[in-house]
């Protein structure tokens, strides 16, 4: 009797619509569930563990207080730069985008290049208003302006051409939710193209911190944020499902008076620390031991200036992806090729006849 009452509850539940998968419930109680082959979708958050290590709040607080600073242009020439060097290589690709979305857009430092043969509509988005508010776009584009925050943007499924961020995602906490956003956004064969700051970032300056604070209280704390790596770009993009990737890296050397001016820029940038491991505070010996130790190990006179300087190191990784198309080129089976890699060195064999191609006009720009 005990065997049966518990063997009721079983048989109401086959009998559910929530549970088509289970029947052929057997006399002696067992269960079988229906077995389904449907593969599960791969994203790049399926692979990659999304880690909370940024205060959101206190960064936006970051970004807000530097824009409202009457000299904040003097100090966002890192951003000007790369913001151009990407817009750069949208130039490249011989198509105008219907519309366009720039994340983390700050003051526009990529939607200002941009044309109206090459794009036609840009939404800027970005988690401060005052930089909205301040953001240039050329005449001819048309500009619409959205307050959101770079881990929490959401936009209609296949309507975007084009998505561009410029130093602005290595403050995202789910950065892989983030590539799978783009992805879900993007329209087929768009394209996605953005850089971080990567790992070799201000590697003076965070060499110079880790020995004074080791001198002076025998241990080491986070005063520079983590950044992302190479190898985790090109995984994430891999992962959320982008094809035809490109991933590169530049790196800048910006010379300052001391570090006391590369401290004073990055705060002013609104780039200081924001993980929730940072310090309270970082005590005036240590900023000067540590000062001192930058300048010794890599200070130089610059003749050109005729006075003393300081490098900053600045290691930007640029990458771009395509949302999957069938119009998109592939790569050939394998097996196809008819010429062996060995026999390179006899390629003026090989080819017996050479052919002239005509230059079109779009060949030709």
């Amino acid at each position: 009797m005990a065997q049966n009452r518990l063997l009721c509850p079983v048989l109401r539940i086959c009998k559910s619509k929530t549970f088509q998968s289970l029947k052929n419930v057997s006399n002696n109680g067992c269960v079988r569930y229906q077995s389904t082959n449907i593969p599960k979708k791969k994203t790049a958050s399926s692979v990659y563990r999304t880690m909370n290590i940024f205060d959101r709040k206190a960064k936006i607080l970051q970004k807000n207080r530097a824009a409202q600073s009457d000299k904040y242009h003097l100090s966002e020439y890192i951003k000007e730069e790369v913001g151009w060097r990407t817009a750069d290589r949208i130039f490249d690709i011989k198509r105008t985008f219907k519309t366009a979305v720039e994340l983390g857009a700050g003051r526009g430092y990529v939607s200002r290049h941009f044309l109206p043969d090459s794009v036609e509509k840009v939404i800027i988005c970005d988690s401060s208003q005052t930089h909205l508010d301040k953001a240039i776009v050329e005449d001819g584009v048309e500009v619409e302006r959205v307050l959101v925050d770079e881990e929490n943007f959401d936009f209609p499924e296949e309507s975007v051409d084009l998505f561009v961020s410029s130093l602005a995602l290595h403050w995202v906490n789910d950065l892989p939710g983030c590539f799978d956003k783009v992805m879900r956004c993007l329209k087929p064969d768009g394209v996605f193209i953005a850089c971080v700051f990567g790992g070799d970032t201000l590697m003076e300056l965070r060499q110079s911190l880790q020995l004074a604070e080791s001198e002076r209280l025998g241990g080491v704390y986070p005063h520079i944020s983590p950044f992302t790596r190479i190898r985790d770009i090109g995984g994430l993009l891999n992962a959320a499902g982008f094809t035809l990737q490109t991933v590169d890296v530049d790196s800048l050397s910006i010379w300052f008076p001391s570090a006391w001016h590369v401290m004073e820029d990055l705060r002013a940038l609104g780039e200081a620390n924001a993980a929730y491991n940072r310090p309270v505070r970082l005590s005036r010996d240590t900023q000067f031991a540590a000062a001192a130790i930058y300048d010794e190990m890599y200070g130089k006179e610059i003749p050109d200036r005729k006075s003393r300087g300081v490098p900053a190191t600045f290691q930007i990784i640029n990458f771009l992806g395509w949302k999957p198309d069938p119009t998109q080129p592939r790569p050939m089976e394998r097996g196809s090729g008819e010429v062996s890699l060995k026999d390179l060195h006899k390629i003026d064999e090989i080819i017996k006849e050479t052919k002239t191609i005509e230059l079109t006009d779009d060949d030709k720009k």
